[in-house]
């Protein structure tokens, strides 16, 4: 008799858990992941986001499992028993190398949670689980990874995969806002497997659900413009980045340690030895107030990715302004996050006639509406701001020259006087 365990779950009701979940769902590193919220400072700003990663995994889980069914169902993929569980395991495990408070760490400069997976699965109860269970970390991390290249790998890790499905409409549903709503059922039931472009079998997407993909793609753009990039999520975020990189620079936490934290682990380290105070200050919601919060749209189309993804020279920049305005380090920070990627599709369509296309690229504009004005959405999206904690005016067209200049410009500008 196969043994299974059924849990409850306020976004899809039922979710199953058959045996390989039910053998690693309560190690350690799986159940850290009950004390990592999903959205991190989100619940700042919407108190109901207080969901965990862990229930996320879970619904990844549950929608790789109704996934692979219809597939198989339908004829479009035969799998043995040993690859439908290990695609399983990798929907529930992929954000088993995450940070605590979301995403922010990896813009501070931390590596990616996908690399820190490995370490999750090489070690501790967890890789004895999967030993176990005959499951080869060899062939499940490049599922976690976005590196394999079988069939189905686009269910863990692509355009159309299980984490978006399921993080969209529980953010959604969890914040209370109308933006993530997604036609899941029916994007399920369109997958199927074509040829991709490198002439391999691949995940792909009928033409039956082109309407729903494009729900997601929007529900997508609405979500980030409204609730991951709010300005007081924004903030908050902003200040942990600060707080984490001090801390770690002084020497009072250790990035190993921080990686493998909790939400309130970490905040009540860091609150035992918080010289500028913003720990507290996340604590008791006292955030930094906005300076400045300019449109993407109000300042040229190709902006330089430094302020983005160079976290030393934005901490350089942000106290060269601080000093400028009367403020002391750390209490000034400069935000323009990005996500170039954010309505990106790289999946074949296959056509009602069987022929199959590229949904990527100049393609998709030819069967959607919405990659015909990504590039502005994009734009509209993002916004320019500048947080402050205290009393400042800075110049809105200095900062947004600022921000414009390459990377080597700035780096020349503050190493100088002026």
């Amino acid at each position: 008799m196969t043994r299974f365990e059924v849990v409850r779950d306020p976004l899809w009701d039922n979710i199953r858990l058959d045996p390989e979940a039910l053998a690693v769902v309560d190690t350690p590193a799986v159940q850290r992941l009950r004390y990592v919220r999903q959205l991190g400072h989100a619940f700042l700003v919407y108190p109901g986001a207080t969901h965990s990663r862990f229930e996320h995994a879970l619904g990844a889980y549950h929608l790789a499992r109704r996934a692979l069914a219809q597939l198989e169902e339908a004829g479009d993929a035969r799998l043995d028993s040993a690859d439908r569980a290990r695609l399983k395991l990798a929907a529930l495990l992929h954000d088993i190398g995450h940070y605590p408070f979301s995403h922010a760490l990896e813009e501070a400069g931390l590596p990616h949670h996908e690399a820190l997976a490995a370490l999750h699965l090489a070690g501790g109860e967890l890789a004895e689980r999967l030993v176990e269970l005959g499951t080869s970390v060899e062939r499940l991390l490049p599922l976690i990874q976005g590196s394999a290249r079988e069939p189905l790998a686009g269910l863990v890790s692509g355009s159309l995969d299980v984490d978006k499905l399921d993080y969209l409409s529980r953010d959604a549903w969890m914040c209370g806002v109308p933006y993530g709503v997604i036609d899941v059922d029916r994007l399920l039931t369109s997958l199927t497997v074509a040829t991709g472009t490198d002439g391999r079998p691949t995940l792909a997407l009928h033409e039956k659900g082109l309407a729903a993909l494009e729900s997601l793609l929007f529900a997508k753009y609405q979500m980030y413009r409204n609730v991951y990039w709010h300005h007081a999520v924004r903030s908050a975020t902003s200040m942990f980045k600060r707080l984490v990189r001090g801390a770690i620079a002084a020497g009072r936490v250790r990035p190993d340690v921080v990686a493998v934290a909790t939400d309130d682990g970490l905040i009540h380290e860091l609150m035992d030895d918080d010289p500028n105070g913003l720990a507290r200050g996340l604590r008791e919601r006292r955030l930094a107030k906005r300076a400045l919060d300019l449109p993407a749209v109000e300042l040229p189309a190709d902006t330089p990715s430094w302020p983005s993804d160079d976290p030393d020279l934005l901490e350089r920049v942000e106290d060269r302004l601080a000093r400028d305005v009367g403020l002391a380090p750390g209490e000034l920070f400069l935000d323009f996050p990005a996500k170039s990627a954010m309505l990106a599709l790289d999946l074949p369509l296959v056509k009602r006639d069987g022929t199959v296309t590229q949904l990527a690229g100049p393609k998709a504009a030819a069967h959607l509406g919405l990659p015909r004005v990504a590039a502005e959405l994009y734009r509209s999206a993002r916004r320019l701001r500048v947080f402050v904690l205290g009393e400042a005016r800075v110049d809105a067209k200095r900062i947004v020259e600022l921000v414009m200049m390459p990377r080597e410009a700035v780096m020349r500008l503050v190493s100088g006087e002026r």
